[in-house]
């Protein structure tokens, strides 16, 4: 599913991330930087030892924060480590730092000069966050930054690489219903 916000295309597709061509992949990482399970640990093991070199330079990254570094061996040139919030009740804070961990990829994508940009679904594997919260938190976040980010350095593309049928399935409902909030049909 595509959709067109000024000219920049929003993408959702179902999909492995360390394979996508985007000038960045978002790594839904950990505070510690340290590689791990699931989207993490794919990336870390295609990417190679350089990611985690840069990574073990940088340190920490704040939940709510994200960092980059290189792509190493990844077809995409860099990585953006995220920090997504762990979901423990909804109300502890978890939707501010989930729209913050997005906001701040976004930031540091036009910060770098990039012009294509892939997102898995921060916070939803391991971190337990609802799939449908999560969804729409993403989109709205991200559809909010490319209407209102200065047109110079707008990413082209934002790709949503969805790891299951039912997350695609979801996350384009949740586009939909953001559409039609927005009068966009």
């Amino acid at each position: 599913m595509d959709i067109k916000i000024g000219k920049t295309t929003l993408t959702l597709i179902l999909g492995d991330i360390t394979l996508e061509e985007t000038d960045a992949i978002v790594n839904a990482a950990n505070s510690m930087l340290a590689g791990g399970g699931g989207v993490d640990g794919a990336i870390h093991r295609a990417g190679g030892p350089g990611i985690m070199e840069e990574c073990r330079r940088i340190g920490r990254c704040p939940t709510g924060s994200a960092v980059i570094t290189t792509g190493g061996n990844l077809k995409a040139k860099n990585v953006i480590h995220t920090v997504g919030p762990i979901y423990r009740d909804g109300n502890s804070g978890e939707g501010c730092l989930l729209v913050s961990a997005y906001r701040k990829s976004l930031e540091i994508a036009v910060k770098n000069g990039i012009r294509s940009i892939s997102f898995p679904s921060i916070s939803a594997g391991a971190y337990g966050y609802p799939i449908k919260e999560a969804a729409k938190i993403a989109l709205k976040t991200v559809v909010e930054f490319i209407e209102f980010i200065i047109e110079q350095g707008k990413p082209e593309l934002v790709r949503f690489v969805l790891f299951s049928d039912r997350d695609q399935r979801v996350y384009e409902e949740a586009l939909k219903d953001l559409m039609k909030i927005k009068g966009v049909t």
